[in-house]
C-alpha cells in the first residue's frame, strides 16, 4: 500500500482512537494506576491501545506492532523487523489526568530503523499533524490542511521544553544557553511546534521511550527539521537495542544555522 493511502488510514485510526479517549476525558470517570516504571495508566490509554491495535491489524496484518501498552516483545524478535508500527495510544497521560489538553495519539511506521510515516493527533485540541516520506507534511484543523515547513533560525530563537518532565539538567541548560525564549508543551506537540515554524529547538535532557518520539520525529523531519541524538549528532534511530529508552536528543528546526555551542551544552 502506498504511503499516501497508509497515511490517510493511520490518520483515521488515530482520530477514532481520540474519540474513545475524549469520551473518557469528558466523563471524568476514570481511575489512575501505575506501571512498573511508576508512569500513570488510565482506561483511556487501554481503550485507545485496543482500538489502534485491532485496526492496524486489519489494515496491514503483515506489519507487526510495538505499542507502549504492549511492549513486552523480546529484542530477539524485534531485531528481525524491517518495518513495524510504533504506537503511543495516549502520549501525555499526565496531561490527560490534569485536564490539560496537551495529550496526543501517536502512530508511526518505522522502516529500516527510521520513521517513514507519522500521525500526531491531539483530540482535545482538534488538531492533527501528519507526514510521510515522499508524500508531505500537514497540519489539519476543521478539515483544512496546511503544508508545514520549519523556519529559519531567528535572532531570538524559541526553545520548546517539556511540560511534565523538567529536570535539573534542563534547568542548567536553559541557564547556560544563549538568549532565547522558552515555551513548554506536553507530549509530541513539541515536535509539532518545530514543524510549524513556531519554535526552533527542542532539547531533550531526560529519558523518554521510542514510542514517545517516533511519530513526532517523522512530522518534524518531513517539515525540514533534524532530530539528532547527542552527543554524536547523528539521526535518531529506532529498534537498535534491547532498551526502548531514547538517548539524549535535540530537534532543530533550521539545520543550516550554527547550533554547535547550544548542542554541546545539552547534557543529562
Amino acid at each position: 500500500m502506498p504511503y499516501t493511502d497508509l497515511l490517510e488510514s493511520a490518520l483515521c485510526i488515530a482520530t477514532q482512537a481520540g474519540e474513545r479517549i475524549m469520551a473518557i476525558y469528558r466523563s471524568g470517570d476514570f481511575t489512575v494506576t501505575h506501571k512498573g516504571d511508576d508512569s500513570p495508566l488510565t482506561q483511556a490509554d487501554l481503550a485507545a491501545h485496543r482500538y489502534i491495535a485491532d485496526e492496524l491489524a486489519r489494515l496491514a496484518p503483515e506489519i507487526p506492532l510495538l505499542s507502549e501498552e504492549d511492549a513486552d516483545i523480546a529484542y530477539s524478535t524485534r531485531s528481525t523487523w524491517t518495518r513495524y508500527w510504533l504506537v503511543d495510544p495516549l502520549d501525555g497521560t499526565r496531561e490527560f489526568i490534569r485536564r490539560n489538553p496537551d495529550f496526543t495519539v501517536n502512530i508511526a511506521l518505522i522502516v529500516d530503523g527510521y520513521p517513514q510515516l507519522g500521525v500526531v493527533h491531539a483530540p482535545a485540541l482538534g488538531i492533527s499533524w501528519i507526514a510521510a516520506e515522499g508524500v508531505g507534511c500537514w497540519r489539519i484543523e476543521n478539515g483544512e490542511r496546511r503544508a508545514l515547513k520549519t523556519r529559519r533560525k531567528p535572532e531570538l530563537p524559541v526553545f520548546v521544553i517539556s511540560q511534565s518532565h523538567q529536570n535539573p539538567a534542563l534547568a542548567e541548560f536553559l541557564s547556560r544557553a544563549p538568549k532565547h525564549e522558552a515555551v513548554s508543551r506536553g507530549s509530541s506537540l513539541k515536535f509539532c511546534l518545530i514543524a510549524e515554524g513556531l519554535a526552533d529547538l527542542y532539547p531533550r535532557t531526560g529519558p523518554i521511550s521510542e514510542w514517545d518520539s517516533g511519530a513526532g520525529q517523522c512530522v518534524a523531519e518531513q517539515a525540514g527539521a533534524q532530530v539528532l541524538r547527542l552527543p554524536a549528532r547523528t539521526r535518531l534511530g529506532y529498534n537498535e537495542k534491547a532498551s526502548l529508552i531514547n538517548p539524549l536528543f535535540a530537534v532543530i528546526g533550521d539545520p543550516s544555522a550554527d547550533w554547535d555551542a547550544v548542542l554541546a551544552s545539552i547534557r543529562a
